[in-house]
């Protein structure tokens, strides 16, 4: 919906405009300061109008007397029902935003709203009554929210392009989370590259005074750890499964004053949520893209899937087309919109789309996101439940069973997938579930990285905030219900949340989650492991939930990601890139990698000795991230 950015402490009005103007892209229609300089108080906000489209749904906004302030990036899916309530207690609105609503529920109840919000979110809100900021992020973490604590006091902001321009000193590189960045591909945890600057955590809320951090708590947490079992039946899931989706789609489709449109790319996931929002607009408009230039080996073309469903539901479907060279050119810009070094192309597949869909005046794009993480999909999920056939040999066996498929020919799609599932078969439990996510050893990478950088790394693990999240579990939750509990926690909000709010954001887009509907979400924790992965079928609750409405080649087709051939792309047409980014002149500038060992990698990678072509990806986009963000003179 839109962008926001403030600070509590010694910080320059000027800098918070120039902050404003960094994120304009977020909220083009609209944007606004709010200032107080005895409580040492700056607040702005750029505006995507969604919901009332009037002025009367501009931020910084205040109650009556103007002693509480707001700034919100998101939408309350459910602020009409919260509004109704309100007002039988007496509350009168001016206009008709779910802004407003927020405001009025939190003169109500104060952070005590917080579980009462089922939407997106990241605000701030001053209370000059109490001298206090409360600044709060949605339950998942759809929409981002970085911030920094320095002597200066706190700064925060949805980007971290905009919150450097109230800390421009903020520019010390965190080692241990680029180590995360270079080993999942993504950073799990708090972490960004900056050692200075944070990331507000999913369902967490921190309470500001003086300057300074007085209060934080996690106001949401995931159904797995309060202690939800599964407990419905084979119908029970399968309808309700039917019931969520289709009101979690057109609750999220109907809190819109603009027109909506939705990612198609013909999976099961986006093919469902097309499927209801269509009853709700027969005339939805729906987007896919199409990489020219052929699909990876072991990976099935999605474009005749997608063209299959929009037959079907009889719905219009534009495709966008991308190639080697579009992507090669737009890299560095994706990396500057994502604020973060995520190594996956899929995020370019998105960029793409909004833009297409804005130029059609679509402000709102609904995603079929976060299916797999519900209902189980992945790879991995299969590889979990096939772990009870070797997973009681003894440690040697598994340490064997690692070091032979590691030695197949990884050019070949089936000879990886086989090594990743053995791949920390040796480890033990929760480390083992951690490590489904690794995408690059520990030891690998350490040969490419500098020795002065290796020294920084230090002894720090990139599993580790994963290994601390579930430790506390309940010693009967299943290893399926911990992987999704990982999924939900880390894979969504560190990296397919974030990338798919950047780059939709980066063109005036606002991408929604139905899966992430709060019912929904609960809703799913209660369905049974066998239900949602049966064998090797995936998601089949979900399957048999859509059975009446979608085609049955569509629902039980071969899985694929939403990204391009890049292991093609990096032999072949995005040479010359990799070349000229990562010179030896470059890495020894730089000082985070070994020049030699990287260039060495590029040619075996061409060569097809390994497959490194991700890896390769991962120190591209940390070189592009610190020219774009470090190597800056203001």
């Amino acid at each position: 919906m839109c962008g926001i950015i403030g600070y509590f402490g010694n910080f320059e009005p000027e800098a918070l405009r120039l902050g404003v103007c960094a994120i304009a892209h977020r909220g083009p229609d609209d944007s606004g300061t709010f200032f107080d300089p005895q409580a040492k108080i700056g607040l702005g906000h750029t505006r995507l109008s969604i919901i009332d489209l009037s002025p009367l749904g501009h931020q910084p906004m205040a109650n009556d007397d103007g002693c509480v302030q707001l700034i919100f990036n998101g939408e309350i899916y459910n602020y009409r029902q919260l509004r109704t309530e309100l007002e039988s207690k007496g509350h009168q609105f001016r206009g008709q935003s779910d802004t407003e609503v927020l405001l009025h529920m939190y003169l109500e109840q104060g952070a005590e709203m917080l579980p009462r919000l089922n939407g997106i979110f990241a605000f701030a809100l001053w209370d000059a009554r109490t001298e206090s900021m409360l600044i709060a992020r949605d339950a998942l973490g759809v929409k981002p929210l970085y911030f920094t604590d320095n002597s200066r006091g706190i700064a925060f902001g949805s980007e971290l392009k905009g919150l450097l321009k109230l800390v421009p000193e903020a520019r010390e590189l965190d080692a241990a989370s680029l180590h995360r960045y270079m080993s999942f591909l993504w950073c799990p945890g708090d972490g960004t590259p900056l050692k200075q600057v944070r990331k507000v955590l999913p369902g967490q809320a921190l309470e500001l005074r003086n300057g300074k951090i007085a209060r934080s708590w996690i106001w949401y947490q995931l159904p797995a750890f309060r202690g939800v079992q599964p407990d419905l039946s084979e119908s029970e899931s399968i309808s309700g499964t039917v019931t969520h989706l289709r009101q979690a789609v057109q609750r999220q489709q109907m809190a819109a004053d603009v027109p909506v449109g939705a990612f198609l790319s013909g999976g099961l996931d986006s093919s469902a949520v097309v499927a209801f929002a269509r009853e709700h607009n027969p005339k939805i408009r729906c987007f896919t893209i199409e990489a020219i230039g052929g699909q990876e080996e072991g990976n099935t073309d999605d474009l005749p899937y997608a063209h299959r469903v929009a037959k079907h539901l009889d719905v219009s479907l534009d495709v966008v087309r991308i190639d080697s060279d579009r992507m090669a050119g737009d890299l560095e810009e994706m990396v500057w919109q994502l604020d973060e070094p995520l190594a996956d192309p899929a995020p370019l597949n998105v960029l793409y789309i909004s833009k297409l869909a804005r130029e059609q005046g679509i402000k709102v794009l609904l995603s079929g996101s976060a299916g797999d993480d519900l209902f189980t999909g992945y790879r991995r999920h299969r590889a979990i439940m096939a772990e009870r056939v070797w997973s009681w040999l003894p440690a040697l066996a598994r340490n064997g069973l690692e070091t032979a498929t590691g030695r197949l020919d990884q050019r070949r799609a089936w000879s990886r997938r086989l090594a990743k599932l053995f791949r920390g078969a040796g480890l033990d439990s929760d480390e083992r579930l951690a490590n489904y996510f690794v995408w690059s050893r520990e030891n690998d990478l350490f040969q490419l990285y500098s020795p002065a950088f290796r020294n920084e790394i230090g002894r720090a693990s990139a599993m580790q905030p994963m290994l601390n999240f579930i430790q506390p579990l309940d010693g009967n939750t299943s290893a399926l219900q911990k992987m999704l509990a990982l999924e939900q926690r880390f894979f969504l909000a560190d990296h397919n949340l974030t990338y798919t709010d950047k780059m939709s954001m980066a063109v005036g887009v606002e991408a929604r989650v139905p899966f992430l509907d709060l019912d929904l979400v609960e809703f799913a924790a209660r369905i049974p492991d066998r239900f949602k992965q049966r064998g090797s079928v995936g998601k089949w609750v979900l399957k048999r939930a859509m059975e009446p409405y979608l085609p049955h080649d569509v629902i039980y087709r071969p899985k694929t990601g939403f990204g391009a051939p890049l292991r093609k792309w990096m032999r072949s047409d995005l040479r010359p890139l990799l070349d000229g980014m990562l010179s030896i002149e470059s890495l020894n500038r730089r000082g985070i990698f070994d020049a030699q060992a990287v260039r060495s990698l590029i040619q075996a990678n061409t060569d097809g000795v390994v497959d490194g072509s991700y890896t390769l990806l991962s120190i591209l986009c940390v070189e592009i991230w610190c020219k774009r963000f470090l190597d800056v003179t203001s």
